[in-house]
Protein backbone atom coordinates (compact mmCIF):
# COMPACT_ATOMS: atom_id res chain seq x y z
CA UNK A 1 0.00 0.00 0.00
CA UNK A 2 1.51 3.74 -1.20
CA UNK A 3 1.67 6.55 0.49
CA UNK A 4 -1.88 8.17 0.26
CA UNK A 5 -1.88 10.82 -2.04
CA UNK A 6 -4.03 13.64 -0.84
CA UNK A 7 -3.41 16.11 -3.67
CA UNK A 8 -6.75 15.53 -5.38
CA UNK A 9 -8.88 16.45 -2.43
CA UNK A 10 -8.41 20.09 -2.91
CA UNK A 11 -9.86 20.40 -6.43
CA UNK A 12 -12.58 17.85 -5.58
CA UNK A 13 -16.66 19.30 -5.61
CA UNK A 14 -19.45 18.94 -3.31
CA UNK A 15 -21.20 16.93 -6.32
CA UNK A 16 -17.94 14.71 -6.18
CA UNK A 17 -18.35 14.16 -2.34
CA UNK A 18 -22.18 13.21 -3.12
CA UNK A 19 -21.32 11.01 -5.76
CA UNK A 20 -18.53 9.44 -3.15
CA UNK A 21 -21.45 9.14 -0.61
CA UNK A 22 -23.60 7.96 -2.98
CA UNK A 23 -21.76 4.85 -3.83
CA UNK A 24 -20.56 4.20 -0.59
CA UNK A 25 -24.72 3.99 0.62
CA UNK A 26 -25.27 2.03 -2.40
CA UNK A 27 -22.57 -0.52 -1.13
CA UNK A 28 -24.32 -1.08 2.15
CA UNK A 29 -26.78 -3.60 -0.19
CA UNK A 30 -25.06 -3.74 -3.64
CA UNK A 31 -21.42 -5.34 -3.91
CA UNK A 32 -21.34 -3.00 -7.28
CA UNK A 33 -23.39 -0.09 -7.51
CA UNK A 34 -25.06 0.97 -10.61
CA UNK A 35 -24.39 4.12 -12.42
CA UNK A 36 -28.53 4.72 -11.96
CA UNK A 37 -28.96 3.93 -8.49
CA UNK A 38 -25.71 6.34 -7.62
CA UNK A 39 -27.62 8.89 -9.71
CA UNK A 40 -30.73 8.58 -7.68
CA UNK A 41 -29.37 8.89 -4.33
CA UNK A 42 -27.37 11.47 -4.98
CA UNK A 43 -30.25 13.39 -6.47
CA UNK A 44 -27.86 14.50 -9.81
CA UNK A 45 -28.86 14.22 -13.48
CA UNK A 46 -27.63 11.27 -14.48
CA UNK A 47 -25.75 12.58 -17.34
CA UNK A 48 -23.72 14.40 -14.81
CA UNK A 49 -23.42 11.83 -12.81
CA UNK A 50 -21.78 9.61 -15.46
CA UNK A 51 -19.20 12.18 -16.16
CA UNK A 52 -17.97 13.03 -12.59
CA UNK A 53 -18.01 8.81 -12.06
CA UNK A 54 -16.04 8.36 -15.21
CA UNK A 55 -13.26 10.97 -13.64
CA UNK A 56 -13.78 9.42 -10.00
CA UNK A 57 -12.15 6.20 -12.03
CA UNK A 58 -9.59 8.00 -13.54
CA UNK A 59 -8.60 9.47 -10.08
CA UNK A 60 -9.15 6.04 -8.68
CA UNK A 61 -11.26 6.74 -5.85
CA UNK A 62 -13.71 4.54 -7.23
CA UNK A 63 -13.59 1.55 -9.87
CA UNK A 64 -15.75 0.41 -12.36
CA UNK A 65 -16.39 -3.58 -12.48
CA UNK A 66 -18.47 -6.00 -15.01
CA UNK A 67 -20.07 -8.55 -12.54
CA UNK A 68 -22.43 -11.65 -13.33
CA UNK A 69 -25.25 -10.01 -13.44
CA UNK A 70 -24.60 -5.97 -13.61
CA UNK A 71 -22.15 -3.70 -13.91
CA UNK A 72 -21.40 -1.18 -11.69
CA UNK A 73 -19.21 1.20 -9.08
CA UNK A 74 -17.05 0.11 -6.14
CA UNK A 75 -15.64 2.71 -3.65
CA UNK A 76 -11.59 2.37 -3.34
CA UNK A 77 -9.69 2.63 0.12
CA UNK A 78 -8.30 5.97 -1.63
CA UNK A 79 -11.94 6.83 -1.84
CA UNK A 80 -12.91 5.87 1.35
CA UNK A 81 -10.06 7.99 2.67
CA UNK A 82 -11.43 11.19 0.42
CA UNK A 83 -14.43 10.84 2.86
CA UNK A 84 -13.21 10.75 5.71
CA UNK A 85 -10.79 13.35 5.65
CA UNK A 86 -13.72 15.23 4.13
CA UNK A 87 -15.36 14.59 7.38
CA UNK A 88 -12.57 15.64 9.62
CA UNK A 89 -11.88 19.07 7.58
CA UNK A 90 -15.38 20.31 7.55
CA UNK A 91 -15.62 19.42 11.73
CA UNK A 92 -12.12 21.88 11.78
CA UNK A 93 -9.87 18.99 13.05
CA UNK A 94 -7.46 18.48 10.28
CA UNK A 95 -5.49 21.64 8.62
CA UNK A 96 -2.58 19.79 6.69
CA UNK A 97 -1.69 16.16 5.93
CA UNK A 98 2.22 15.59 6.11
CA UNK A 99 4.40 12.01 5.99
CA UNK A 100 3.40 8.56 6.79
CA UNK A 101 4.95 7.40 10.00
CA UNK A 102 4.03 3.71 10.27
CA UNK A 103 2.54 0.92 8.35
CA UNK A 104 1.12 -2.27 10.50
CA UNK A 105 -0.60 -5.34 8.51
CA UNK A 106 -3.84 -3.90 9.74
CA UNK A 107 -3.58 0.20 9.44
CA UNK A 108 -1.09 3.11 7.95
CA UNK A 109 -0.59 6.00 10.35
CA UNK A 110 0.17 9.79 9.32
CA UNK A 111 1.15 12.93 10.79
CA UNK A 112 -1.75 15.53 10.54
CA UNK A 113 -2.31 18.64 12.06
CA UNK A 114 -4.89 20.27 13.79
CA UNK A 115 -5.58 24.28 12.89
CA UNK A 116 -3.44 25.14 15.09
CA UNK A 117 -0.63 23.56 13.59
CA UNK A 118 -0.21 21.25 16.21
CA UNK A 119 0.84 17.65 14.93
CA UNK A 120 -1.60 14.69 15.96
CA UNK A 121 -1.57 11.11 14.65
CA UNK A 122 -4.11 9.96 11.99
CA UNK A 123 -4.87 6.21 11.98
CA UNK A 124 -6.50 4.59 8.85
CA UNK A 125 -7.30 1.02 9.26
CA UNK A 126 -6.68 -1.16 6.60
CA UNK A 127 -8.36 -4.81 6.72
CA UNK A 128 -8.14 -7.45 3.73
CA UNK A 129 -4.35 -7.10 3.22
CA UNK A 130 -3.44 -9.99 1.38
CA UNK A 131 -1.53 -11.51 4.11
CA UNK A 132 -4.20 -10.67 6.40
CA UNK A 133 -7.04 -12.52 4.68
CA UNK A 134 -7.66 -15.32 7.52
CA UNK A 135 -8.61 -12.10 9.79
CA UNK A 136 -12.60 -13.05 9.39
CA UNK A 137 -11.83 -15.93 11.16
CA UNK A 138 -9.72 -14.68 13.83
CA UNK A 139 -11.96 -11.86 14.88
CA UNK A 140 -15.49 -11.53 15.43
CA UNK A 141 -15.97 -7.75 13.72
CA UNK A 142 -18.71 -9.43 11.24
CA UNK A 143 -20.70 -10.98 14.05
CA UNK A 144 -23.16 -12.87 12.22
CA UNK A 145 -22.76 -11.52 8.97
CA UNK A 146 -22.29 -13.86 6.70
CA UNK A 147 -20.40 -11.48 4.14
CA UNK A 148 -18.62 -8.21 5.33
CA UNK A 149 -16.71 -5.99 2.74
CA UNK A 150 -13.35 -5.27 3.94
CA UNK A 151 -14.06 -1.49 4.21
CA UNK A 152 -16.93 -2.23 6.93
CA UNK A 153 -14.58 -4.27 8.48
CA UNK A 154 -12.03 -1.65 8.68
CA UNK A 155 -15.42 0.85 9.56
CA UNK A 156 -15.81 -1.64 12.84
CA UNK A 157 -12.08 -2.31 13.29
CA UNK A 158 -12.04 1.71 14.21
CA UNK A 159 -14.73 2.13 16.17
CA UNK A 160 -13.77 -0.40 18.71
CA UNK A 161 -10.03 0.77 18.67
CA UNK A 162 -11.56 4.33 19.58
CA UNK A 163 -13.96 2.98 22.30
CA UNK A 164 -10.98 1.11 24.23
CA UNK A 165 -8.86 4.49 23.83
CA UNK A 166 -11.90 6.55 25.05
CA UNK A 167 -12.23 4.35 27.93
CA UNK A 168 -9.08 3.72 28.86
CA UNK A 169 -7.63 7.04 28.89
CA UNK A 170 -10.70 7.89 31.17
CA UNK A 171 -9.48 4.96 33.31
CA UNK A 172 -5.71 6.65 33.57
CA UNK A 173 -3.98 4.30 31.34
CA UNK A 174 -1.02 5.38 29.57
CA UNK A 175 -2.42 5.20 25.74
CA UNK A 176 -2.94 8.05 23.21
CA UNK A 177 -5.78 10.74 23.55
CA UNK A 178 -8.24 9.68 21.79
CA UNK A 179 -9.84 13.09 19.38
CA UNK A 180 -12.75 11.90 17.12
CA UNK A 181 -13.52 9.11 14.88
CA UNK A 182 -14.68 9.47 11.17
CA UNK A 183 -15.30 5.80 9.39
CA UNK A 184 -12.48 3.82 9.16
CA UNK A 185 -10.11 6.60 10.84
CA UNK A 186 -9.02 7.42 14.11
CA UNK A 187 -7.63 11.41 14.91
CA UNK A 188 -5.90 10.72 18.28
CA UNK A 189 -3.26 12.11 19.92
CA UNK A 190 0.87 12.18 18.14
CA UNK A 191 3.01 9.79 21.49
CA UNK A 192 6.32 11.11 21.63
CA UNK A 193 8.43 8.27 21.81
CA UNK A 194 9.90 5.58 19.78
CA UNK A 195 9.24 1.79 19.46
CA UNK A 196 10.30 -0.59 21.92
CA UNK A 197 11.65 -2.55 18.86
CA UNK A 198 13.79 0.15 17.79
CA UNK A 199 15.51 0.78 21.36
CA UNK A 200 18.59 -1.58 22.13
CA UNK A 201 19.47 -0.28 25.40
CA UNK A 202 17.85 1.69 28.40
CA UNK A 203 18.54 2.54 31.96
CA UNK A 204 16.78 0.53 33.98
CA UNK A 205 15.65 -3.17 31.96
CA UNK A 206 14.20 -3.81 35.20
CA UNK A 207 11.99 -0.77 35.73
CA UNK A 208 10.12 -1.16 32.23
CA UNK A 209 10.00 -4.47 32.58
CA UNK A 210 7.96 -4.13 35.80
CA UNK A 211 5.67 -1.00 34.48
CA UNK A 212 5.01 -3.84 31.09
CA UNK A 213 4.11 -6.87 33.91
CA UNK A 214 1.84 -4.17 35.77
CA UNK A 215 0.32 -2.89 32.69
CA UNK A 216 -0.94 -6.46 31.92
CA UNK A 217 -2.07 -7.01 35.13
CA UNK A 218 -4.09 -4.04 35.06
CA UNK A 219 -5.80 -4.15 31.81
CA UNK A 220 -6.90 -8.05 33.13
CA UNK A 221 -8.04 -6.21 36.60
CA UNK A 222 -10.41 -4.03 34.31
CA UNK A 223 -11.66 -6.77 32.49
CA UNK A 224 -9.74 -6.82 29.38
CA UNK A 225 -6.97 -8.47 27.65
CA UNK A 226 -4.73 -6.63 24.74
CA UNK A 227 -4.28 -9.33 22.83
CA UNK A 228 -0.92 -8.07 21.25
CA UNK A 229 0.90 -7.08 23.95
CA UNK A 230 4.60 -6.50 22.10
CA UNK A 231 7.19 -4.75 21.24
CA UNK A 232 5.70 -3.08 18.12
CA UNK A 233 2.59 -1.95 20.28
CA UNK A 234 4.83 -0.14 22.81
CA UNK A 235 6.06 3.21 22.54
CA UNK A 236 8.73 4.70 24.93
CA UNK A 237 8.82 7.81 25.82
CA UNK A 238 11.81 10.31 27.06
CA UNK A 239 11.27 9.25 30.77
CA UNK A 240 11.10 5.31 29.52
CA UNK A 241 7.64 5.07 30.45
CA UNK A 242 5.95 3.36 28.12
CA UNK A 243 2.56 4.03 26.09
CA UNK A 244 0.45 1.10 24.25
CA UNK A 245 -0.60 1.66 21.14
CA UNK A 246 -2.96 -0.71 18.86
CA UNK A 247 -6.33 -2.06 20.22
CA UNK A 248 -8.53 -3.60 17.71
CA UNK A 249 -7.76 -7.38 18.79
CA UNK A 250 -8.50 -6.62 22.39
CA UNK A 251 -10.36 -9.08 24.00
CA UNK A 252 -12.06 -9.69 27.33
CA UNK A 253 -10.77 -11.70 30.24
CA UNK A 254 -13.77 -13.60 29.90
CA UNK A 255 -13.49 -14.63 26.18
CA UNK A 256 -12.99 -18.36 25.60
CA UNK A 257 -9.22 -17.56 24.55
CA UNK A 258 -8.31 -15.46 27.06
CA UNK A 259 -6.07 -17.36 28.86
CA UNK A 260 -4.11 -18.14 25.65
CA UNK A 261 -4.16 -14.36 25.06
CA UNK A 262 -2.72 -13.38 28.41
CA UNK A 263 -0.09 -16.09 28.69
CA UNK A 264 1.24 -14.69 25.12
CA UNK A 265 0.98 -11.43 25.93
CA UNK A 266 3.71 -11.96 28.80
CA UNK A 267 5.77 -14.54 27.10
CA UNK A 268 6.38 -11.57 24.09
CA UNK A 269 7.66 -9.47 26.84
CA UNK A 270 9.64 -11.94 28.92
CA UNK A 271 11.07 -13.00 25.11
CA UNK A 272 11.83 -10.28 24.08
CA UNK A 273 13.81 -8.94 27.15
CA UNK A 274 15.54 -11.86 27.54
CA UNK A 275 16.57 -11.71 23.47
CA UNK A 276 17.36 -7.34 23.25
CA UNK A 277 18.75 -7.00 26.84
CA UNK A 278 19.34 -10.20 28.07
CA UNK A 279 17.44 -9.55 31.31
CA UNK A 280 15.28 -12.21 32.51
CA UNK A 281 13.09 -12.21 35.56
CA UNK A 282 11.45 -15.53 37.43
CA UNK A 283 8.42 -12.99 38.60
CA UNK A 284 5.42 -12.70 35.97
CA UNK A 285 1.88 -12.64 36.57
CA UNK A 286 0.12 -16.00 35.33
CA UNK A 287 -3.91 -15.94 34.13
CA UNK A 288 -5.27 -17.81 37.26
CA UNK A 289 -4.00 -15.80 39.77
CA UNK A 290 -5.34 -12.61 37.79
CA UNK A 291 -9.02 -14.21 37.62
Amino acid sequence: MGKLNVAMLRYLTREDFRVLTAIEMGMKNHELVPATLAASIANLHHGGVHKILKELCKHRLLSYERGKHYDGYRLTNTGYDYLALKTFTARQLISSFGNQIGVGKESNIYVVADPEDKPICLKLHRLGRTCFRNLKEKRDYHAHRHKAGWLYLSRISATKEYAYLEALSKRGFPVPKPIDINRHCVLMELVNGHPLSRLYEVDKVEDLYDDLMNLIVRFAQHGVIHGDFNEFNIMINDEEKPIIIDFPQMVSVTHANAEMYFDRDVKCIRAFFKKRFNYESHLYPIFEDIV
